[in-house]
């Protein structure tokens, strides 16, 4: 939110929560809403949790090529925590011809220094 209020002059909100939704049911809405150039659809959503520098590195790699390929299909409940909402957004990407680019590719700790317990996270752009 803070990003968005201050990259944004004015803009609304449609929150959505997900739950056990399926990806067809999540790209649903997405599609519903889906405007011009005007609308941006948000997902956020971690990576992997609590492994060893090491091993997250390697699991959100596989979980960002996945991502990369919109294979959502391939994304495990423990690929990320918004499994949900990403799989109903790559479905939709996947159905309008789209292309995703990772940003970046990081974990806690490349940040936060701790390199026993990380958190991963991924930034991507749907074009």
């Amino acid at each position: 939110m803070p990003f968005l209020q201050e990259m944004l002059d004015d803009f609304k909100i449609v929150p959505i929560v997900a739950g056990d939704a399926s990806p067809e049911q999540v790209s649903q809405v997405i599609n519903t809403l889906w405007g011009g150039d005007e609308t941006l659809i948000v997902i956020s959503s971690d990576l992997s949790h609590y492994h060893d520098y090491a091993t997250a590195k390697q699991l959100d790699k596989a979980t960002s090529t996945a991502i990369e390929h919109l294979q959502y299909e391939r994304l495990a409940f423990d690929s990320a925590c918004g499994k949900v909402p990403v799989s109903g957004l790559l479905k939709l990407a996947r159905e309008k011809s789209l292309t995703i680019k990772t940003i970046d590719l990081r974990n806690s700790g490349d940040t936060a220094g701790d390199k026993s317990r990380v958190v991963g996270y991924g930034a991507y752009v749907i074009e």
